[in-house]
């Protein structure tokens, strides 16, 4: 049996983006790992730290570092607007910074900085969940901007729109998984709200191809918060989307459904919205059930409408094994699944499921921002900031460091990125850089 590993993809990233940078959500290889040796294990808010900045608002976008700039979407909390901001690596200066959009949010679970940036060097992409996606070049230059909402009508989602912007090949990705009708006066009340993947231009903004997805899907559970995945396998590249009760691989030059897979719902429960984005590795991909539901692992390089064939294992005889909000990361040949509703950590192996290891959370506060995997560790924070550090071979806790003490209901939810031998790490009200100077 022939198959062509998520490796692959990681050595075509490679090739686009110089390994020190985290110039994507989910890093440098779409997988939640970098390359990156001698990141710190030992540190406090003061100790270790190179610097660390202000941050006028909480927001749940990830630090994307691409060489001596750091991106963040964010809020200002007393303006009540939305930002984009870069900082200086070296010192954190605040290099530049714009004002989006005004209003910040809709609900009071979150506001519509969740979204990180994107960028390949020369271009930073900001998309945020009001519509607005923005791009400047390195310098903080304005070179284009559109507001998806208005070109294709208000999203419809009962709570925040919270997707990512994708950058592969020449190409800038968005996707949106919605409702069919309104919701909370959010939405076409005219027509049928269509979800849809967008293929843009990041050069000029414009559309290049607009892929209208469909779903059986009803109510909530058309609703995806995930971010399109790109993944080549048998050297096929396509794009991984999940949500409205299906997983899917599309064309890159098209957006056209190459195939899907959905029987995971059969009696179309209504409430299955659908948060972690796929995670693919050594011939499968990995779709995380809702709620306290298994997680999914479905076999590369099939075509058309999939079957019950298409599964290579399901994580239902292993509650542990289980995924509501964190995106799984595949790292050292194997799957490292964060459980925020489980509240454990494991090391699950692709092509079987076999659990290598499994570890109790420590804490009792949620775990909801995705796991970095990079020098033989696994970092994760939880809402009140502290950061767990695990040993990716045994599952040992290597140390345990508190960031935080969040106010007022504030929770941190945005994952741990890291580059050059540093971690950035953001928290309610800072952003630190932490490491080697």
């Amino acid at each position: 049996m022939k198959y062509c590993t998520f490796v692959t993809l990681l050595l075509l990233a490679a090739s686009a983006a110089h390994a020190g940078n985290w110039p994507q959500w989910r890093g440098p290889f779409f997988n939640g790992s970098t390359d990156e040796k001698d990141l710190p294990t030992e540190w406090s808010t003061t100790d270790n730290v190179v610097w660390s900045a202000d941050l006028p608002g909480v927001a749940a976008s990830t630090p994307i570092v691409w060489e001596d700039r750091v991106l963040l979407s964010g809020t200002d909390s007393a303006k009540n607007t939305l930002q984009a901001m870069c900082f200086d690596r070296t010192n954190g200066k605040l290099l530049w910074q714009h004002d989006v959009a005004d209003g910040i949010s809709r609900d009071y679970r979150s506001n519509f900085a969740s979204g990180s940036p994107v960028t390949d060097g020369k271009i930073a992409v900001f998309f945020y969940g009001s519509g607005e996606l923005e791009c400047f070049d390195m310098d903080g230059g304005h070179r284009w901007g559109r507001d998806i909402e208005e070109d294709y009508g208000p999203f419809a989602f009962q709570w925040t729109f919270s997707s990512s912007p994708t950058l592969f090949e020449g190409k800038l990705y968005v996707q949106v998984l919605q409702r069919n009708v309104p919701v909370r006066g959010r939405g076409l009340a005219d027509q049928v709200n269509e979800s849809y993947v967008l293929a843009l231009d990041p050069e000029t903004g414009k559309t290049l191809w607009r892929h209208v997805r469909p779903a059986k899907a009803v109510a909530e559970s058309l609703e995806s918060f995930a971010t399109p995945i790109p993944f080549t396998f048998d050297g096929q590249k396509q794009l991984l989307v999940t949500g409205g009760d299906a997983l899917s691989g599309h064309d890159l030059d098209t957006g056209k459904e190459l195939w899907r897979w959905g029987t995971w719902n059969p009696m179309r429960i209504p409430h299955w919205r659908l948060v972690p984005s796929p995670a693919a590795g050594d011939g499968v991909i990995l779709a995380c059930a809702p709620k306290r539901d298994p997680i999914y692992a479905i076999k590369a390089g099939g075509t058309g409408v999939l079957d019950d064939s298409a599964i290579a294992w399901v994580s239902r005889d292993n509650k542990e094994i289980s995924s509501d909000v964190p995106t799984p990361a595949f790292y050292d040949g194997d799957f490292f699944i964060l459980s925020d509703v489980r509240q454990c950590l494991s090391r699950v192996e692709p092509r079987t499921g076999k659990v290598k290891w499994t570890i109790p959370t420590p804490g009792r506060a949620k775990y909801e921002a995705s796991p970095l995997a990079a020098d033989g560790r696994i970092y994760i924070v939880n809402f009140d900031g502290d950061v767990t550090i695990v040993n990716a071979a045994d599952g040992e806790i290597i140390n345990e460091i508190s960031m935080d003490d969040p106010q007022n209901g504030e929770v941190v939810r945005s994952s741990i990125s890291a580059a050059y031998g540093q971690l950035f790490i953001r928290t309610t009200r800072n952003l630190y850089c932490v490491g080697k100077k």
